[in-house]
């Protein structure tokens, strides 16, 4: 087994609000899939790391920005380039930039244009 982790999936109420917050974070346009009844998704790159998608699909997902699973994405090579990002983009900052240990760096949480609970990680 080469990674633990093989989708994501976070909930959206607005999905064109939420790939606009996730292109302007991360700088890159998102591949969107889209059943005109029951759902869209928007893909996130995912060549050598766990691929996932933000998705909208009525009464099936619920954003939180207090509960749930909390997924780490990768910060590298420094967190802050994004984490500056995220309120321009129309997200919160919960917890901003904090070393974890010298031999496990840095993280950081916020929450996204829909309210949902995310973190950051890096090693400077």
């Amino acid at each position: 087994m080469n990674r633990i982790l093989n989708w994501f999936e976070i909930p959206t109420e607005d999905f064109n609000r939420a790939k606009i917050f996730y292109e302007t974070l991360f700088n890159y346009e998102m591949q969107v899939l889209i059943n005109e009844v029951s759902f869209k998704m928007g893909l996130f790159p995912g060549e050598q790391r766990a691929p996932g998608a933000i998705v909208w699909h009525p009464g099936f997902y619920k954003s939180s920005s207090t509960e749930g699973v909390l997924i780490y994405f990768d910060g590298n090579p420094d967190l802050s380039n994004i984490l500056n990002r995220v309120e321009a983009s129309g997200g919160k900052v919960i917890i901003p930039k904090r070393q974890i240990s010298p031999e496990f760096g840095f993280m950081a949480v916020f929450t996204d244009s829909e309210g949902n609970r995310l973190a950051l990680h890096s090693n400077t």
